[in-house]
Parts: C-alpha cells; sequence; structure tokens
C-alpha cells in the first residue's frame, strides 16, 4: 500500500470535520442499515451531516455501535487498497469515530456517497441503525489501481443478484477479473470480508458498502442509467429560480425506460427548518413550433414523467430533463421551506435514485419596473338631436342638444407604452414612483433611494436612475401609495393628481405663453381652475392576471407579474354651484408587465 503524508491527511481530516456542518433546507429521508455483531461495511445514500456521530450514537444508551470507519482515500496521491482483509490498518485513509473517546475522534459527522466500516458488539445479535438524511444524488469515484470501497443505488425492495445488475456491463461481468468482496459479520480477518463468488445469487443490497475490482477496466456503471447534475446537492429553486436540470443517460445495450415521480418529505430532525409542503413541480415538455412555448406536465405525488431511451451510444440515448417550480401558484408566506424527494427508478428494476428538491416561497418586497401598453382608449363621441329637418336642435342658451356620449372603449392605431416604477417594501403598501435611484450608500451596500444624494459619490458611474415621463415631477420625488402590496394574488389601485396650477408637469399650462400660462392680463394673478388650465387625477389600477399557460410563463412567478392595465383619467374644470365641478372622464386599457430588478426591501427616502 501506498504511503501518504501526514500534511495531505491532516488536511482531509479537517475537511472532514468542518466541510459538512450547518442547518440544512432540505428533504429528509431515513435509511435502515441491518447491522450485525463485529464488523459492517455501509453505504450511505443520505448526508446526516447536520448532527454529530456523539448525538446521534453516543447520547442512546440502547443504540450498540462501538466505531465508524469512514473510507476518505486522497485522489491527489493516487493511494489504493489492494488487500481488504485489513484496511483500517492503512490509518491515512481512513477517519475514525470511536465510542469511548467520541469527543476527540477525527470523524465527527456522516456525509453521504461514502462507505464507512461499522463495530457492533459481539454480544448484539442484529440492530437495525435508522440514520436520517438529505438524500445525495450518486457521485462515485473509481480507481483502475486498486480495490474500491463503495455502495450501489440498487431499489430497496428485492434488490437484484450481482449476475442481474453487473450483466448490463459486460466489462464487468462476465469478467475474470471482476473481483467483489462483501462483510458478513465478525472479526476482521480471513472470514471478514468474504470474496462474493456467487454473483447469481448474492443480491446488490441498498446500503452496503462493497469492495470491488475489475482490473484495469474505469468504471462509469453504477446501474442501468447515469444522472448528472449541476449541483452535487441536487436540486434548489431558492427564492428565485424558476427552473433546473439535469441529464439522464442510458448505460445499457437496449432501450430503457426510467420513472420520475415526487414523494413526501418525512418530518425533519430536531433543529431543522419545518417544511411546509411539497414544491409544485412543472417537468418541461416539447417546443410548440407555432407559438414557440414550452408544454409541460405537472409532476406530483399521483403522477410521475417516463422517458424511453435508446440504447448506448445511439441518438436519443441522452435526454435533458428540465424541471419548473409553478412560483405562480405558490400561496404560502415569504420564507417558507418546501421539500420533495424525487425518485428515478428503471424498467430493469435495478437501481433507484433518491434526489431531493427544494425551493423557498420568494417576497415580492423589492424594486419591480417594467411598463404598461396602451391599447385601448375611451372614445367621448356626441349625438346631437335633430328636428324633423334634420337641423340640429339649439337650447335657448345657444348650445346644442345632446342626445348621445359614446364613451366605448376603442383600439388604438399605435399601442402608447407607459414606463412603471413600483418599489414593494417588506410590510406595508407598495409605492408607485416618478424616479428611482440604485446604487451603493456610503457603506457601500446596495441601496434604492428617492433622491441621489442617498448615493455614494464614489461609485456614482455604476449608480443607475430610472424615469417615468409621464408621470409629474416633483422636487422631493413624490410617492404614490397603492392599496396594498405588490404580489401575485392581489389587485392595485392608486390616484395620481396632477394640479391645474402645476407649471413643471400640467400639460395645459404654457408658462411663456400668455393664452395658457393661468395667469391674468397683469401676469399677477393665478386664474381660477377651468380658465386655462385643468386638474387631471389618474386613477391607476393593475389587475394582476394569472400566467400564460406555459412553462416559461408559469416559472417565471417570482421575477415577472403581469396583468391588465386601466387608468380613468378625470379632468376637473369650473366650480359650479354646490361646490362641484365640470367634470370629463376617460378611459384606457391595456396590459402591464413587471419584472424585480432588486430585492432591496427599503426605499431610502433620505440621504
Amino acid at each position: 500500500m501506498k504511503a501518504e503524508s501526514p500534511i495531505v491527511s491532516a488536511v482531509a481530516a479537517v475537511t472532514i470535520l468542518l466541510g459538512v456542518c450547518g442547518s440544512l433546507h432540505a428533504q429528509w429521508l431515513s435509511q435502515t442499515n441491518t447491522l450485525k455483531p463485529g464488523w459492517n461495511a455501509v453505504y450511505l445514500h443520505v448526508d446526516a451531516s447536520h448532527i454529530t456521530l456523539t448525538n446521534l450514537i453516543a447520547v442512546d444508551i440502547n443504540n450498540p455501535i462501538l466505531e465508524v470507519w469512514l473510507w476518505a482515500p486522497t485522489p491527489s496521491t493516487m493511494q489504493f487498497i489492494d488487500d481488504p482483509l485489513n484496511p483500517i490498518d492503512s490509518g491515512s485513509q481512513w477517519a475514525s469515530w470511536i465510542r469511548a473517546s467520541s469527543g476527540s475522534s477525527m470523524l465527527q459527522r456522516l456525509i453521504g456517497n461514502a462507505a464507512y466500516l461499522v463495530r457492533v458488539g459481539t454480544n448484539v445479535t442484529s440492530y437495525n441503525w435508522v440514520v436520517k438524511g438529505r438524500p445525495v444524488p450518486p457521485k462515485y469515484q473509481w480507481t483502475t489501481t486498486g480495490l474500491n470501497f463503495l455502495g450501489f443505488p440498487t431499489v430497496t425492495i428485492n434488490p437484484p443478484n450481482f449476475e442481474a445488475f453487473l450483466s448490463q456491463c459486460p466489462a464487468l461481468y462476465p469478467n475474470p477479473n471482476t473481483e467483489i468482496y462483501q462483510y458478513v459479520g465478525g472479526d476482521l480477518g480471513t472470514t471478514n470480508p468474504v470474496r462474493v463468488f456467487a454473483f447469481r445469487t448474492t443480491s446488490v443490497k441498498r446500503g452496503q458498502a462493497y469492495w470491488i475490482r475489475a482490473g484495469d477496466y474505469f468504471n462509469r456503471y453504477f446501474g442501468p442509467f447515469e444522472t448528472t447534475f449541476s449541483n452535487l446537492r441536487g436540486i434548489d429553486f431558492g427564492a428565485s429560480l424558476s427552473s433546473s436540470s439535469f441529464r439522464l443517460r442510458n448505460l445499457t445495450a437496449s432501450n430503457l425506460t426510467v420513472t420520475l415521480r415526487l414523494l413526501t418529505s418525512e418530518a425533519p430532525p430536531a433543529g431543522q427548518s419545518n417544511i411546509a409542503g411539497l414544491p409544485p413541480l412543472l417537468a418541461r415538455a416539447s417546443l410548440n413550433t407555432t407559438n414557440l412555448t414550452y408544454g409541460y406536465s405537472n409532476l406530483t405525488v399521483s403522477s410521475s414523467c417516463v422517458w424511453t431511451l435508446a440504447g448506448k451510444g445511439q441518438s436519443g440515448s441522452e435526454v435533458e430533463v428540465v424541471l419548473g417550480l409553478n412560483r405562480a401558484s405558490l400561496t404560502n408566506n415569504a420564507g417558507d421551506q418546501l421539500a420533495g424527494l424525487l425518485r428515478l427508478t428503471d424498467s430493469l428494476g435495478l437501481s433507484q435514485v433518491d434526489v431531493p428538491v427544494t425551493a423557498t416561497v420568494g417576497s415580492t418586497a423589492g424594486l419591480w419596473v417594467g411598463g404598461a401598453v396602451v391599447t385601448q382608449v375611451g372614445e367621448y363621441l356626441k349625438t346631437y338631436q335633430r328636428d324633423a329637418s334634420g337641423n340640429p336642435v339649439v337650447q335657448t342658451n345657444g348650445t346644442y342638444v345632446v342626445s348621445d356620449v359614446n364613451t366605448n372603449l376603442g383600439s388604438v392605431p399605435d399601442a402608447f407604452p407607459l414606463r412603471l416604477i413600483i418599489h414593494n417594501p417588506a410590510a406595508g403598501n407598495a409605492v408607485l414612483l416618478q424616479r428611482v435611484f440604485l446604487g451603493v450608500d456610503a457603506n457601500t451596500n446596495s441601496v434604492v433611494a428617492q433622491k441621489e444624494a442617498a448615493l455614494n459619490l464614489n461609485y456614482l458611474s455604476q449608480a443607475r436612475r430610472i424615469s417615468a415621463t409621464h408621470l409629474p415631477w416633483t422636487s422631493t420625488n413624490l410617492a404614490w401609495a397603492f392599496n396594498g402590496r405588490f404580489r401575485q394574488t392581489t389587485n392595485l389601485t392608486t390616484t395620481v393628481s396632477l394640479d391645474y396650477n402645476d407649471q413643471a408637469s400640467n400639460p395645459f399650462l404654457h408658462t411663456y405663453h400668455p393664452d395658457h400660462d393661468n395667469l391674468d392680463e397683469n401676469f399677477s394673478t393665478v386664474r381660477p381652475q377651468g380658465s386655462e388650465s385643468y386638474t387631471v387625477q389618474r386613477n391607476i389600477r393593475l389587475t394582476v392576471q394569472p400566467p400564460a399557460d406555459d412553462f416559461a410563463s408559469l416559472t417565471a412567478g417570482a421575477q415577472t407579474i403581469t396583468g391588465e392595465y386601466g387608468e380613468t383619467i378625470t379632468v376637473l374644470g369650473l366650480a359650479r354651484g354646490g361646490g362641484t365641478n365640470d367634470t370629463r372622464n376617460f378611459e384606457v386599457r391595456g396590459i402591464f408587465s413587471l419584472n424585480c430588478i432588486s430585492e432591496v426591501p427599503t426605499l431610502t427616502t433620505t440621504p
């Protein structure tokens, strides 16, 4: 056996001790390992690093485990085991936990995708060691220079024998160089582990580790299909991710059907985050070439997705699976954790791959920017009364008699765009802004501000100002409050009022034109409302609508909200009796789409 530098061993030990700690937002699954007296080989398909071995084993007086040894070879040194009879004597390739000295043991936590030797007292007949953890996607390392200590993701019920399992990979079976050793209990020696010769009658048990060697063959076969995930911790949508993908590959020579199911999580262990429910998942379907959108199918506990893959090396032997989170359907509170288990099985009944899927219900707090497109405008067409000769009927005051006013909505020749800027706080009502500033403050923290003075002068070149020119400008950058928070299930209204004497923004005023400056002939007295200018009140309505029924629209709910845009524009004129004013209303309609461009929940109002 090759030797290893003590420095490398120390680095590996620190990684084992510190690299896997912390609270996990995860799906939970229990793996039951049946232990015999003496030495047992266990392969963990779950990660239990949320708890120390002392708290998992030593505090339980009924737990008979005395030692746990983690096989942790260092790939950079090409270190290997050539003889499995006394592997723990190699020292540097192992990290151990000893019950009698648990506090000072090198190994403190159990990680997934790892092989362990577990010693149980000889006075114990049998013990079911239940380890609850986070399921992990398969990840293996194989060496051709010696024996490999690993397990296989076989099905739990009616596991296959070695002949059936390995025959899908002819380089492993039938191959006279393939050697497999398994632990059968008892002390380490010539009878434990023992070499497996009866491939036809020996089961490949899930959760059991084996020593295996196949000469100079570099193995990629750990089951009839292979999965490749970009995230080694599974699928995590977080608070904003809309979709995630993985590769599914057939490793056998014949067609293979792979089935994907969604399962619920077990209850979280003590001290871990609660799970509010299952994430609503969508499996992306093929592209609709007519409208260039992707279809989908719902992935629930009562449904499944199936792929039939061609034989290895043939066209169609590999597929990209794209899963999305239907954020538009989420009704949980912001910050709630959703979790489930994805289970992949094959038509040969050989493998079971469990993958955690998690998501966080995102908050809509932050800055939303987008626009409305006005596509319809209410008409104001009068119909005048006529006499028998067809002439207009005139009243005593000289005006024509109006018989009807048509205010129906009509389509516009060209759609008119309106920019919308909305800030949604963590608590309280959303506000509509005429302009906003994005940058960093004096402490270089990201900031969303109403005034440029709140920005760090040293980083102004990286800052941005966003403006909506259709809204009235004020020196204080007045914000108009909506009647609620901006989110998928809320319709909002606010009123923007434009004073008749607002020389900066009112479109009826022209400060340097004597007929439209709202002043008398001496340019000294402000004329009353309705004489030269009018007050304009814009009642703005955002009616949130469900997204389109396609994969991309349903999964984009965390970042995009769409709906119907409406305005009632009221023009106020001269005062009439009883304290009222002459008014005229106009309606406009369209659609809106807003995107979250900053998750900063606070709108800074002062420098």
